[in-house]
């Protein structure tokens, strides 16, 4: 089927059920859980912070280790692995229109539309409802970089990972080393610095003033973070998700098995143990200088730098899960996987629902419940709130149906004959 579009013809409408492979989408629905959990934090907004200014310090031990996992195993974890599967879902819509005849310009037309409409769409939700909105974010990101690599070769991808990794060295880890040399490490950093929570707004009682602060918020984060993120190498994730996309490989691990197991290993390895320090210094254990572990301070650079391994550990580890199951004689847990997957396949409308029941109902200005509620119980609020996306997600599945903002923005790209 030729699309006819104002920019162009595309020789084909949007993925078909059959076309989709398990692993990506089973990585996206994990991975809102894991999104899900770490937005809970500045959800606690009555909570008493400690140095670090996101996770709260006060609560039970259920509390602690709560919030121990969650430095540990989730946050500045999951959205690595949110980068490397939206570069790679990129990669897949451009081969899927470029191997039906599109042209090359054509398809990657296409594609800029669908950055410039999740800009639109994830300032909209940051102003409404959230505003730690990554789509946006991610659109500016996919936006600059679809132009620049979509079209590249394979060689261009790998230089272009490797300067991500240098800029990485100096831009994120340099000043840290620097004040380490100099013997100033324990001052670098600021723990007198507004908590970062504070940005989101969850404890004014006003909408419309928090409706001011979440749009100054979704603007930094789209168009001041995103940019930022580019000159610091930031890239790679969403390059390395370009080139995994053209060589298959969460289409097909099977034949990548060995370095999707190194991967796993090693990412996931120095992932935990990149973290470890911060984790042990929140609870106590490890007696560091506040300036140290402040958002800007030497272990927030350890953790944010090694979250990038563990989010590549992550997908790796989800894509030989996979293999494992598909492999099986007996695929016990179908319906679970299933479900979970489904929430995959519509993750853009399951991202925007969490917001639509966490706000509302733990906001200053909506019922206030983030008041009321420690790390562990707000935690189980956001496994509650992931397993209802989930149900819809998989009544969607059954009825063959897809999810509302996916069916919005393929309208939006493809026109009346999304497809």
């Amino acid at each position: 089927m030729t699309i006819a579009t104002e920019k162009g013809p595309l020789r084909r409408g949007a993925v078909r059920p059959g076309e989709r492979a398990l692993a990506p989408d089973l990585a996206r629905g994990i991975m809102l859980l894991g999104i899900v959990l770490s937005n809970t934090a500045f959800h606690l907004w009555a909570a008493r912070r400690g140095p670090s200014g996101w996770q709260p310090v006060d609560g039970s031990w259920l509390d602690h280790a709560v919030q121990f996992t969650m430095i540990i195993v989730l946050d500045l974890r999951v959205y690595p692995l949110f980068a490397f599967l939206f570069g790679y879902g990129m990669t897949q819509l451009y081969l899927r229109q470029t191997a039906a005849g599109t042209d090359g310009r054509d398809a990657a037309k296409l594609l800029r539309r669908r950055s410039l409409w999740l800009i639109v769409i994830g300032l909209t939700h940051a102003a409404l409802l959230m505003a730690g909105d990554i789509i946006g974010f991610y659109g500016v990101l996919s936006l600059v970089l679809g132009l620049a690599f979509l079209r590249r070769g394979e060689r261009a991808l790998k230089w272009w990972i490797w300067i991500g990794v240098a800029l990485i060295v100096l831009v994120s880890a340099g000043p840290a080393l620097s004040a380490l040399f100099r013997g100033e490490l324990g001052t670098f950093g600021d723990a007198g610095a507004d908590p970062g929570f504070k940005a989101y707004a969850a404890d004014e009682a006003n909408w419309h003033t928090a409706a001011g602060t979440r749009l100054r918020t979704g603007l930094f984060i789209t168009f001041v973070a995103a940019p930022l993120t580019l000159v610091g190498g930031g890239f790679i994730l969403f390059l390395l998700g370009f080139w995994a996309a053209r060589r298959r490989v969460l289409e097909e691990p099977g034949r990548h098995r060995p370095l999707l197991r190194l991967t796993a290993l090693l990412g996931i390895a120095a992932g935990w143990l990149g973290a470890l320090p911060a984790a042990l210094a929140h609870i106590g254990v490890l007696h560091v200088p506040d300036d140290t572990q402040s958002e800007s301070g030497a272990l927030t650079v350890l953790r944010d730098i090694t979250g990038n391994a563990a989010g590549l550990g992550y997908v790796a580890a989800v894509a030989l899960f996979t293999h494992w199951w598909t492999t099986r004689t007996t695929r016990r847990g179908a319906t679970a996987v299933t479900a979970v997957a489904s929430v995959g396949k519509r993750s853009l409308s399951c991202y925007l629902a969490h917001s639509l029941l966490f706000a509302p109902v733990l906001a200053a200005w909506g019922l206030g419940l983030g008041e009321h509620l420690g790390s562990a119980t707000m935690a189980l609020f956001a496994f509650a709130v992931w397993l209802v996306t989930v149900a819809g997600a998989y009544a969607l599945e059954r009825a063959g149906r897809r999810g509302p903002a996916e069916t919005v923005l393929r309208r939006l790209m493809y026109g009346r004959r999304a497809g």
